[in-house]
């Protein structure tokens, strides 16, 4: 194999801390439980901030904490400018700013914007009157004259997109569940009050902002029926039916992320990243991040519902976010709250500690701001949850097609000896998995060989290589499952090189170049790259 890396380019953007960062996520439900409750607290993540630190990330991402009847547990907010109880006080959340920022961490939080809880102040004024201040502030519309649904929208959680009500008079619209009704943001009030809910937060210190399913905020006012999908493809719900044109994906969403652009800027240029799930993510994702005055970044679901690693599915992203004039820039993850553990997903049979190490420094590598869910740094497979003890709401009403979200937020197995796995003093919310047990980090933390040390190791890598954090990256010529890569910046050079198969694969290494780290290269044969093998090798007249 003969390898040419070319002249690396000057970093265009060496202040911006947000950019090629490692950012850890916290589903505070399932991290720690601080006062017996069984429900993981805002306290119980300040006491492990120091763990998270120790990983050698740059900031944590918090799944909402905020004030919620918990119907889609805290993605169905009932006051942004509050912390629901079940989780502390407002008081517990600026004891966390403090010590994560005494740590070096960056907060990034949640926001919601594409809809409320039924049990929000704006919502219950909205629904007394159709002359109210608010009367407008969320997506009404009156029956047809036969009395069903204003459009054939579909809800993600399945059923329609609409639900009666009678003191109305007419039906509101939510794209989730019923308790989770759509908010109208072509109103300018509305942009106002979600603008300053989030200055609230960054008065309060935050670092940023991550944009829950933001391609969900706006709708079309002629609220026209969507088209059919053409047949094929793995249908569960009458959502996967329909092409979603317009129930969300609209123009005027650019807008407003404008707004909070300008917003964000003029607080210390926060960070924003925003979620994008669906059939036209890629296309979204740079809409919303293209220029210099939209949000920072975007991820979507290339990796997180992907039934397998593949090389083609890598080299699918990279061919997306080319890094040319204008395009954004990315964010990728394997796993979040949302989506099953990667390991599970992808191990397809194989050694799954062996496998996850391999993913990790696959993540490491790749160009764009890098998320770790919780329980990724110790290999967790996903958690195994009865059907009578599941509290998603998508699991429930599509079981067993839809297995739901529940086995990804299963609680953090911290002392293994210790009941609950030392999350907390009593029966958790969601069952501990068995298999977690021997994955606690007091566990891991003994063993210099295990996916806890790993982690910190290829963190480490991607900290003190800004190649691999900032750089430009430019896909070579591989077969098969096997991947390369080269990342370079300011004259600093990488090739990046990995098999994703089963098997191994001929592949010799190319002369100049020594590695700068490997994984499961083991005893390799001449000429041969063994399944689940990662390198980053770097020309020997460049080793640093």
């Amino acid at each position: 194999m003969s390898v040419t890396l070319p002249t690396a380019a000057a970093d265009p953007h060496p202040a911006e801390w947000w950019r090629g960062a490692v950012i850890y996520q916290v589903y505070p439900r399932s991290f720690a439980d601080t006062n017996g409750d069984g429900v993981g607290d805002l306290p119980g993540v300040t006491a492990r901030l120091d763990h998270i630190a120790s990983l050698g990330v740059d900031g944590v991402w918090l799944s909402p904490f905020f004030t919620s009847p918990m119907k889609d547990f805290g993605y169905d907010v009932a006051d942004y400018c509050d912390v629901d109880p079940v989780f502390g006080t407002l008081a517990d959340f600026d004891a966390l700013i403090a010590r994560a920022h005494a740590l070096g961490l960056k907060i990034i939080i949640d926001l919601v914007f594409a809809h409320t809880s039924d049990q929000h102040a704006w919502f219950a004024e909205s629904r007394r009157s159709r002359t109210g201040d608010k009367a407008d502030w969320y997506v009404w519309a009156d029956a047809k004259p036969d009395g069903s649904p204003p459009s054939n929208w579909q809800s993600v959680f399945a059923g329609p997109a609409w639900t009666w009500d009678a003191r109305r008079g007419q039906y509101y619209m939510h794209n989730f569940l019923p308790e989770q009704p759509q908010l109208n943001l072509h109103r300018a009030e509305v942009q106002d009050a979600l603008l300053d809910a989030a200055r609230f937060w960054l008065q309060r210190g935050v670092d940023g902002f991550r944009l829950d399913a933001i391609n969900f905020a706006m709708h079309d006012p002629a609220l026209t029926d969507n088209p059919p999908l053409p047949p094929g493809g793995k249908r569960t719900r009458p959502f996967d039916f329909q092409d979603k044109l317009h129930n969300q994906s609209q123009p005027g969403i650019v807008h407003f992320l404008m707004r909070l652009r300008a917003l964000t800027d003029s607080h210390g240029r926060a960070f924003t990243v925003a979620e994008v799930v669906g059939d036209r993510a890629d296309a979204e994702m740079k809409a919303f991040t293209a220029g210099h005055d939209r949000l920072n970044s975007a991820y979507g679901f290339l990796y997180l519902y992907a039934p397998a690693l593949r090389a083609a599915l890598v080299r699918q992203g990279v061919a997306a976010w080319d890094g040319c004039a204008g395009q954004g820039w990315p964010s990728w993850t394997c796993s979040n709250h949302d989506a099953p553990r990667a390991v599970s997903r992808w191990a397809e049979g194989r050694d799954p500690r062996a496998f996850a190490e391999m993913a990790m420094l696959l993540l490491m590598t790749l160009r764009g701001n890098a998320f770790i869910y919780q329980g990724e740094e110790l290999a967790l497979p996903q958690g195994e949850v009865p059907f009578e003890r599941l509290v998603d709401p998508e699991a429930i009403a599509n079981w067993p097609q839809t297995l739901g979200r529940d086995g990804a937020r299963t609680p953090m197995p911290w002392r293994a000896d210790e009941p609950f796995a030392g999350f907390s003093t009593t029966e958790p919310w969601l069952p501990l998995d068995p298999r977690h047990r021997p994955l606690a980090l007091d566990r891991q933390e003994q063993d210099p060989a295990s996916m806890l040390h790993a982690t910190r190791r290829l963190v480490a890598l991607r900290k003190t290589r800004p190649a691999l954090a900032r750089g430009e990256m430019r896909l070579l010529d591989s077969a098969g499952e096997v991947l390369c890569f080269e990342r370079s910046l300011n004259g600093e050079r990488l090739l990046c090189v990995f098999n994703l198969g089963h098997d191994a694969a001929p592949w010799t290494r190319p002369s100049g170049f020594s590695v700068v780290e490997q994984v499961n290269i083991g005893s390799a044969s001449p000429g041969q790259l063994p399944p689940m093998a990662g390198l980053v090798l770097a020309p020997e007249d460049a080793r640093g």
